[in-house]
C-alpha cells in the first residue's frame, strides 16, 4: 500500500519527541534487533493479500506458543560484538602449546573469547528451542522459511558440538579457541542472517502480546474489486479509555461527511480508521472488534497542515498543494482512502465553502477510493445532499448545566452544534476580557 511521509506524521505511526505514536503501542520486543525489526514491518505495508495473510497467520501462531526468553539482549550483543571485537588473531590452528601461549600472553582477548562462546553456545541453543516448539506442526509460509533458515545453520557440525557443551568454561583451550576462532572468522558471514531471523521472531512475538493487551484483531479481507470497509466497535489505539466506532464505506457510499462541534472527536475518528487500515495492510491485527476490507492501493491524509515561513507558503497554500497533490494520485483508478480533516481552515468561511464544495464535488465523482473529510462547515452539505454516494453523520453534543457533553459517538445526519464561545465563555478567557 503506497503511502507518504506526511500521513505517516498526521496518524503519528511513530509518534514525536513529545508523544509515542502507535509504534509504541507494539513494541513489547526483547532485544534491540527485535526492536529495528518491528519499525522495519511497521514501515513497510504490503500491497499483496497473500503476503499480508501470511505475516497474520505467522503472528498468530508465534503469539500462540510461549517460548522462553532464553536470548536476551545482552546475548545478542555480545555475538554482535565479538564479530568486530579488536583482538589480537585467534590461532588458525589451536593446539595446546599455541592456546596455552594465547592465555597467558593474551590474558584479556582470551578471556572475552570465553565469554563471546559461552553466549554464542546460548544463542544457538535458544533457536534450537525454538525450531523444537514449532516442529511438528504446520507453519505460515514467512514462518516456515524463515524456520528453515535457522535450521539449516544449525545442522554445521561445530554448532552442534557448541550446543551440546554444557559448561564451556571447562572446555580445553585449544577446543575453545578453535570455537573461537570458527566464530568469529568462519561463521561470521551467517550470523547476521541468525541475528535477522531472531529479531524478526521477536517482533512477530511482541505484536501478538500487544494483541493480547489491547484486545486487538484480525482483518478479514475481502476480494472485492470494488473499495470496501465495515469496521465493528473500531477504537483509537493510543487513547486509554477510547469510545469504539462502528462505520461502513462501499462503492454505493464512498464519502463519509463529517460534523460536529469542536473536541468532540472528529480528528480522533479519521486517525483511528487510518491506523487501522494501516495496521491491516503490515499484517498486523487492528483495534477493532472486527474490521472488514479490500486490498488498498494507498491511503492520503490532508490532518496537520503547516504554513513554510522559509520558502513564503501560507497556511491556505498548502492545504491546496496537498489537495492538488492528492486529486492527482486517486485519479488513477486505484482503491484509495482519503482522510480529510477541517478542509481550508486557512481561509475565511466564504472562501472556505466554496473551495470546499467544488473540491468536495469533484472527489464524489471518483468511486474507486473512500473518503472521510470533516468541517465544520454544515451549510455546505445542503448543497451536497442530492449526491447520492455520501452520507451525513455527526458527532453529538448536548449542554448540561451550561456546560458541554461530548458523547463521541456517531449519529446520522449533520450537526447544528455551535459551542466555540460556550468553550470559550467556560474557559474563563471572556471574564477576564470583560474583566480588562
Amino acid at each position: 500500500m503506497e503511502i507518504d511521509k506526511t500521513t505517516l506524521q498526521d496518524l503519528a505511526i511513530f509518534g514525536n519527541a513529545q508523544e509515542d505514536g502507535v509504534f509504541e503501542c507494539f513494541n513489547h520486543t526483547r532485544t534491540v534487533a527485535g526492536k529495528h525489526q518491528l519499525y522495519k514491518n511497521l514501515s513497510a505495508p504490503l500491497s499483496n493479500l497473500e503476503s499480508i495473510q501470511g505475516v497474520a497467520e505467522t503472528i498468530r501462531k508465534v503469539s500462540g506458543i510461549p517460548w522462553a526468553a532464553t536470548i536476551s539482549n545482552g546475548t545478542l550483543m555480545v555475538v554482535e560484538q565479538f564479530m568486530e571485537a579488536r583482538i589480537d588473531p585467534v590461532p588458525r590452528h589451536p593446539n595446546a602449546l599455541n592456546a596455552w601461549a594465547y592465555k597467558i600472553f593474551n590474558h584479556g582477548d582470551y578471556a572475552l573469547c570465553r565469554y563471546s562462546v559461552e553466549h554464542y553456545a546460548t544463542f544457538f541453543r535458544g533457536l534450537k528451542e525454538i525450531i523444537t516448539l514449532f516442529s511438528g506442526t504446520e507453519n505460515p509460509a514467512p514462518l516456515a522459511r524463515l524456520l528453515d533458515t535457522i535450521e539449516t545453520h544449525l545442522k554445521d557440525e561445530s554448532v552442534q558440538l557448541l550446543c551440546n557443551q554444557k559448561d564451556i568454561a571447562k572446555l580445553p583451550p585449544a577446543t575453545l579457541l578453535r570455537l573461537a576462532h570458527l566464530l568469529r572468522y568462519t561463521y561470521k558471514r551467517h550470523v547476521p542472517e541468525l541475528i535477522s531471523a531472531y529479531a524478526q521472531l521477536d517482533a512477530w512475538y511482541a505484536v501478538g502480546i500487544a494483541a493480547s493487551k489491547h484486545g486487538l484483531t484480525e482483518v478479514h479481507w475481502t476480494n472485492n474489486t470494488e473499495p470496501v470497509l465495515d469496521a465493528v466497535s473500531l477504537f483509537h489505539l493510543l487513547l486509554p479509555q477510547p469510545v469504539p466506532y462502528s462505520i461502513r464505506l462501499d462503492q454505493d457510499s464512498n464519502f463519509l461527511f463529517l460534523t460536529s462541534a469542536n473536541m468532540a472527536g472528529k480528528s480522533t475518528f479519521i486517525k483511528a480508521i487510518g491506523i487501522a487500515v494501516y495496521l491491516a495492510h503490515c499484517g498486523f491485527p487492528v483495534p477493532a472488534q472486527s474490521l472488514t476490507l479490500s486490498l488498498m492501493d494507498g491511503m492520503l491524509s490532508n490532518i496537520h497542515i503547516a504554513d513554510n515561513l522559509s520558502k513564503g507558503e501560507s497556511y491556505f497554500y498548502n492545504e491546496v498543494k496537498r489537495i492538488s497533490g492528492t486529486v492527482s494520485k486517486i485519479q488513477n483508478g486505484k482503491k484509495w482512502l482519503v482522510l480529510i480533516d477541517e478542509l481550508f481552515k486557512g481561509t475565511n468561511v466564504q472562501d472556505a465553502m466554496k473551495c470546499s464544495t467544488v473540491v468536495i464535488e469533484g472527489l464524489l465523482k471518483i468511486r474507486s477510493a473512500l473518503f472521510i473529510l470533516s468541517t465544520h462547515l454544515y451549510e455546505i452539505a445542503e448543497q451536497l445532499s442530492h449526491h447520492p454516494n455520501i452520507r451525513f453523520v455527526h458527532f453529538e453534543t448536548t449542554i448540561e448545566n451550561d456546560q458541554p457533553v461530548f458523547h463521541y459517538t456517531l449519529k446520522e445526519g449533520v450537526s447544528n452544534d455551535r459551542l466555540g464561545y460556550l468553550i470559550l465563555k467556560q474557559s474563563g478567557v471572556v471574564k477576564m476580557l470583560n474583566d480588562l
